[in-house]
């Protein structure tokens, strides 16, 4: 008796404990470890039955299949189990794909593929412990196709543009693009959009079939090395010569501007009350998105 006990207290927390774990609301870690509990520990000591026997008189046929209050209880549970499950072993999927030495899109299009591959198999596996036919779903696949089809048209279009995106290599998280009057970093490819983080620390989420159909700017494409120009007006008064200097010397300070090549000033007209300078160096783009998340917080 004593031993039947632990096994059903051990269970009903390790339950509670994995729900709470994967980020499910704390009520239900509760209700299902005392559901848990009660029924293994019920079917421990031999009263399990009765139990059982009263949920299944309660129901009601539709065709030849009974409905009863113990099927949409095991159902429930079921769900909950498998979709606790799903998400441990998207954490752990998530952890592999991260530490290995795959580039960012390549772990981005990881962690997507096999979240999808994940809930498909709970999916059907959660069928199949009920005891639904898989065949029976037939009759509703053509409403069910078309439903999606008018439905969730654009999120399954973002969807596969997002998956896109991640294969063909085009936009990567750390990426600077430009869409429109949206600058920034690429912080996130996400399922239904891509979150951009501009300088001043706002995230604009742009939804993923825009960037397949729209002109987008990728800085970083092919290199992460990038061009700026630096417009500076000098009075008429100072020397030109150590003034060009002095804008070369600031170039150089500055650990991100590249030496190769190196950094050219050049002077482009003569203004009203200034002489116009332009410098123009290399610098090398980062990923400024954890930089930006850092500071927020």
């Amino acid at each position: 008796m004593v031993f039947s006990l632990t096994i059903a207290i051990t269970v009903g927390l390790f339950a509670n404990d994995l729900i709470r774990g994967v980020r499910m609301p704390n009520w239900l870690g509760t209700s299902i470890g005392l559901a848990l509990f009660v029924s293994i520990g019920s079917g421990l000591v031999g009263g399990i039955e009765p139990i059982t026997l009263a949920l299944d008189k309660v129901g009601f046929g539709i065709g030849s299949r009974r409905i009863s209050l113990l099927w949409i209880v095991t159902l429930a549970m079921t769900a909950v189990i498998l979709l606790a499950v799903a998400r441990v072993l998207m954490k752990l999927v998530a952890y592999i794909i991260s530490n290995s030495e795959l580039d960012g899109a390549q772990k981005v299009l990881g962690q997507k593929l096999a979240t999808v591959a994940i809930l498909a198999g709970a999916f059907v596996l959660g069928l199949d412990v009920v005891g639904i036919d898989l065949t029976a779903l037939a009759v509703f696949s053509g409403a069910f196709g078309l439903a999606i089809g008018f439905g969730m048209q654009k999120t399954i279009g973002n969807l596969i543009a997002g998956i896109i995106l991640l294969m063909d290599r085009s936009i990567k998280p750390g990426d600077v693009i430009a869409v429109g009057n949206t600058y920034g970093w690429v912080n996130k490819i996400g399922v239904r959009a891509v979150s951009v983080l501009t300088r001043e620390g706002k995230e604009h989420l742009i939804p993923n079939e825009d960037l397949m159909t729209r002109e987008v700017e990728n800085w970083s494409y092919s290199s992460p090395n990038v061009r700026i120009s630096i417009p500076v007006g000098v009075s008429y008064n100072t020397d030109m010569d150590q003034a060009i200097d002095l804008m070369k010397q600031a170039c150089v300070d500055v650990p991100r501007v590249l030496n190769h090549p190196k950094p050219v000033v050049w002077m482009l007209e003569f203004g009203d009350n200034s002489v116009n300078f332009e410098i123009r160096c290399w610098i090398k783009t980062r990923n400024r998105a954890s930089e930006i998340s850092r500071r927020r917080s």
